[in-house]
């Protein structure tokens, strides 16, 4: 029987490493409350508290998320795959981020993965600990980040400006 387990590209011939999958757990819980409090202190680099509308319960959920900026533009990256606030994103059209005490919302639009591929490249590069998720490596070309842009979707973060001001 063939092993299911996707695999990266092998331009060296010797074997891939398989991508680590996400597991929600306890320990992830515990972790992603210790960080919110070192991002709410703005102490953690490109992080922010990224707080979606629950689709089904209409409560806000939030969780730390780690902030691309390429191009004079600011990219919201999945590394765990299509996780619960990624369809809460795709669901409301929007997102808010907060760090030290400042908060703005955004608009999302999901990116295809041409335009995903460089953005991915960068994460990797900024988010090392994610790095596992990832079947390409860091100095890996940007079109095997597009490969895999389907297990790790990209949103671009189009400010939204409150009318009111």
């Amino acid at each position: 029987m063939a092993d299911p387990t996707p695999r990266g590209p092998d331009p060296g011939g010797g074997g891939a490493r398989p991508a680590r999958q996400f597991r929600p757990s306890r320990g992830r819980r515990v972790g992603d409350a210790i960080m919110s409090v070192l991002v709410r202190a703005g102490l953690v680099p490109s992080t922010y508290l990224l707080t979606t509308r629950g689709r089904k319960t209409g409560r806000p959920l939030t969780h730390p998320a780690t902030v691309v900026e390429q191009d004079g533009r600011r990219w919201l990256v999945a590394p765990y795959g299509a996780v619960s606030w990624v369809h809460n994103a795709r669901a409301a059209g929007r997102v808010t981020l907060t760090r030290r005490g400042d908060r703005h919302d955004y608009a999302v639009r999901e990116v295809p993965a041409g335009e995903a591929g460089p953005v991915l490249k960068r994460y990797v590069g900024v988010a090392t600990a994610t790095r596992p998720y990832f079947l390409a490596d860091k100095d890996a070309p940007v079109e095997d980040f597009a490969a895999e842009a389907d297990r790790h979707p990209v949103f671009e973060l189009l400010p939204i400006v409150d009318e009111a001001q």
